[in-house]
């Protein structure tokens, strides 16, 4: 049972559908909020610029007689012997 075909219709593409959705709202820039004051005790300003010392200024300082650059010295010096690779001799 074999029928012959006699036509082939071709499908049709589907309409496009229109946009029926209302576009979204410009976005509005958002303010900045407000600008904060913090007001920083003198002992936690004086721990601000000791953190923001550079090396040279604490060198500086040490050979000056400052104590805590001193100690900070010691103790930066200490942590890279500690961590230089040591050398073993073997005879």
């Amino acid at each position: 049972m074999s029928g012959q075909v006699t036509s082939v219709t071709q499908p049709q593409p589907a309409p496009q559908p229109t946009d029926v959705r209302a576009k979204a709202p410009e976005p509005r820039p958002q303010p900045a909020p407000p600008a904060a004051t913090v007001q920083l005790s003198s002992a936690a300003q004086a721990a601000l610029r000791e953190a923001m010392e550079t090396p040279a200024q604490t060198a500086k300082e040490a050979g000056a007689g400052d104590g805590q650059a001193k100690r900070l010295l010691a103790k930066q010096a200490a942590a890279k012997a500690e961590s230089a690779p040591s050398t073993h001799v073997v005879a």
